[in-house]
């Protein structure tokens, strides 16, 4: 990777001269908080302005600007990733695209919306539910995060087992290239195969070949209201003999969400919901018209397993059931500093996971909850430590590498939906053999000759 560069206030202020003025941003304070995104324990480095543009055009003003005086940009979305990927670069830019929120259309007959990158998720699910219509990826921070930035992790969430993951349902990008060129890929009919598929390769790729301003997604029609139940295990065993029933019986579960104890204990201190005191709890949502033999079969499976099983009476049990795995992240934040990791394994090997993270955490002598898509293999390990305490610190990244290394050793990837970002930079190569190393650092420098973008995520 070039060396980050240091670049003074005054030939930033020369570099960007031409640009409008209301989109630049110098106030230290100001600046400062978007410097770094959620995700702990990752550097980030003081950058001089925040760019807030309006338009493409105004995207590629900035970029024109920025790669004629070689000044590093890191692009941010709503600033709810986990992984570092929009942290700042010492003397960069932040590339702030909040203001870019406009959902620009919506196609009840080609089923596509068309969406800024700065449109929060959430929104954008709920315009289309409006026209009868869903667009399936539900981060867990669907609320907060922005269109934009799903694209550039390939965002998943719990429905990912039935529906897929972003790259599922992007059908077009408008995307801003580092030297200010702007580029369409993609297209919106139902089939189109001319040329390489450039949009996916810029699906997932963390901001480094090029800024995306406008996004074309596939919807679907709006399934059935969801039903849930809940199984609650005794032993992890039973629960990994659940999932791999489920699994292999092919039903079309749109969720299979898996709580380890601690995290069960943790949700319930906030959500008060008598959730007990099981080794493991799965929750499992169907969608489809058929939904209640669906989750009769699952109910069986579990049931089979050794598993407590109770189904929602209602959606809106069932709503409030699902709402409770929401809060996985908030409550197991009330313990103490976090550290989330997100892995992924084959399902078979899910609760071979939890329980390697079990004896993890007796090693260290800290608390690690477990929660995540077991439907699809993913994972999201919450290490709770102490900052303050340099011997707490130091467990805590003990664990997290031990956790990713098991992750992969079990035949898994080191990140299933946050990316890699700064965080697992340096896993990355470990994960990739050389030759598919080579060609992706060889991607890089074609879209971005200069390696201004994103510098320090990824390779």
């Amino acid at each position: 990777m070039t060396a980050n560069t240091v670049h003074p206030p005054s030939e930033f202020t020369c570099a960007t001269a031409d640009l409008p003025g209301e989109i630049v941003i110098t106030d230290p304070d100001i600046v400062a908080g978007y410097c770094r995104d959620e995700s702990r324990l990752t550097e980030a480095g003081t950058a001089v302005a925040v760019l807030a543009p309006r338009t493409t055009e105004e995207v590629s003003a900035c970029l024109r600007a920025c790669h004629a005086a070689s000044i590093p940009v890191s692009t941010r979305g709503a600033g709810s990733g986990l992984s570092g990927g929009s942290n700042a670069t010492d003397g960069g830019v932040v590339l702030s695209l909040h203001r870019m929120n406009t959902i620009l259309d919506i196609d009840p007959v080609e089923r596509l919306a068309v969406a800024q990158p700065g449109v929060i998720t959430g929104d954008l699910r709920a315009a289309v539910a409006e026209q009868g219509l869903l667009y399936p990826p539900d981060p867990g921070s669907v609320a907060m995060c922005s269109i934009g930035g799903n694209v550039a992790t390939n965002a998943g969430g719990m429905c990912c087992v039935k529906y897929g993951v972003t790259a599922d349902f992007v059908e077009a990008l408008e995307v801003v290239l580092a030297d200010g060129r702007v580029m369409r890929t993609g297209t919106s009919t139902v089939k189109g195969v001319a040329g390489y598929d450039i949009t996916g390769l810029f699906v997932g790729s963390e901001g480094t070949l090029g800024v995306v301003t406008e996004v074309t997604v596939r919807l679907v029609p709006a399934p059935a209201p969801a039903l849930t139940l809940a199984a609650s295990f005794a032993d992890l065993t039973s629960a990994g003999t659940a999932v791999a029933a489920i699994a292999a019986a092919g039903l079309p579960c749109s969720a299979v969400e898996i709580l380890d104890h601690t995290t069960l204990r943790a949700v319930d201190e906030v959500a008060k919901m008598g959730l007990g005191d099981a080794a493991a709890m799965l929750l499992v949502q169907a969608d489809s018209e058929d939904a209640d033999a669906i989750l009769a079969k699952v109910e069986a499976l579990c049931a089979a397993a050794g598993a407590e099983v109770g189904r929602a009476d209602d959606v809106e049990e069932s709503t409030m059931l699902m709402e409770a795995r929401r809060l996985a992240l908030p409550a197991l934040e009330r313990l103490g500093d976090w550290l989330l990791d997100d892995v992924c394994v084959p399902r078979a090997k899910v609760v071979d996971l939890i329980s390697t993270i079990e004896g993890i955490a007796v090693e260290v002598g800290l608390t690690i909850g477990v929660f995540g898509h077991a439907g699809d293999g993913n994972l999201h390990p919450t290490i709770i430590f102490d900052r303050s305490d340099a011997g707490s610190l130091a467990a805590a990244h003990t664990a997290f590498d031990k956790i990713t290394s098991a992750a992969l050793e079990l035949g898994g990837t080191i990140t299933g939906e946050h990316g890699v970002g700064r965080l697992k930079a340096g896993w990355l190569a470990r994960e990739l053999d050389p030759v598919n190393a080579d060609m992706q650092r060889a991607l890089r420098k074609l879209f971005d000759p200069q390696e201004i973008l994103n510098r320090g995520v990824a390779l």
